[in-house]
């Protein structure tokens, strides 16, 4: 499914970052943190409210890691100067949000990039030190499930390999070390993705569930969602998404981006990037920084019922009233 802007939209813990002292010869001041001496630019696509919000929560989690230097990407201009600028100022780490960003930040030479909001890899992005990607990890999605829904014990995903290959080698891991059948169903097309969507509910009982994911290939607003949304209603089959705008639309619950708390992320992978620390993560990563969204009319319908301390476990309930 392409990008829906609503899917990352929403409003977004705080991670203490302990300190250490450096130690200096006698006489000599303190040496500064790597932070202190040396700003980092954030690349971030300018644009209109309400998604300027957004950049500006990320790039607020960004500044309490590590310095920013904010570069805004003109919507419709040349990127060419700004990345000109790059190149004469030769930074030694960029963080870029988007695609737009990524692709100026990949074009410097000698620079660690650190990416992030992207849906799924393109060529070319593995030139990134660090990228992460706004899918959010199943192992999050399976344990929210198997918390809410312990009867089920198979979940199938309809994916394409161009756009989700790399999500279900990390659904098939997760899925395997919680004893849960994950059925993965490939479709490099919507007329593809049809047929296995209508085979599932022929065969789809109580033990069974359906994880939508954001891949254009399989899932779409006009074709794909209305069908699937109506037979898992009449069917009660418990239906999962990636997508928050499909809780919206009666998944019963998904998981979306906290934005303050990715920022803290991408800041963090920054730092240790220009401190050179052997324990950054780096390469391609699936989002774990989320809040909880639950449907509770889905919810209801399918017989849940959940008591106030469930539900606080959810950032967002919907419908909202």
């Amino acid at each position: 499914m392409s990008l829906h802007r609503s899917d990352w939209l929403e409003p977004t813990r705080r991670i203490f970052l302990g300190g250490v002292a450096l130690c200096c010869a006698p006489g000599r001041a303190p040496a500064q943190p790597v932070a202190a001496r040396e700003a980092v630019p954030v690349l971030y696509p300018e644009i209109g409210e309400p998604f300027r919000t957004v950049f500006d929560k990320i790039v607020e989690g960004i500044d309490e890691r590590v310095s920013v230097e904010r570069m805004a990407l003109p919507a419709q201009g040349d990127p060419a100067p700004l990345q000109a600028e790059l190149l004469r100022r030769r930074p030694r780490v960029v963080v870029a949000l988007g695609r737009a960003g990524l692709r100026v930040a990949l074009g410097l030479e000698a620079v660690e990039v650190v990416g992030a909001c992207i849906i799924s890899p393109v060529e070319g992005d593995q030139r990134a030190a660090a990228l992460l990607s706004l899918s959010p990890d199943p192992a999050l999605l399976l344990q929210r499930l198997r918390s809410l829904r312990p009867a089920v014990r198979r979940v199938s995903v309809v994916h394409s390999v161009r756009h989700s290959a790399w999500l279900i080698r990390l659904a098939q891991d997760a899925a395997r070390g919680m004893g849960i059948e994950l059925r993965t169903l490939e479709a490099e097309d919507l007329k593809t993705a049809l047929r296995h969507y209508q085979d599932f509910f022929a065969e789809a009982g109580v033990q069974d569930a359906l994880w939508l994911l954001q891949d254009p290939a399989t899932v779409d607003d006009a074709t794909v969602l209305p069908l699937v949304l109506q037979q898992s209603w009449t069917r009660q089959v418990t239906l999962f998404s990636s997508n928050l705008a499909h809780v919206r639309r009666g998944a019963l619950f998904g998981l979306y981006p906290d934005n303050l708390d990715l920022g803290r992320s991408l800041g963090q992978t920054a730092l240790g990037l220009l401190g050179r620390q052997a324990g950054v993560t780096r390469g391609l990563q699936a989002l774990r920084n989320v809040q909880a969204a639950l449907n509770t009319r889905t919810a209801s319908h399918l017989g849940l019922d959940l008591n106030p301390l469930q539900q606080r476990g959810f950032a967002l309930l919907l419908p909202e009233r």
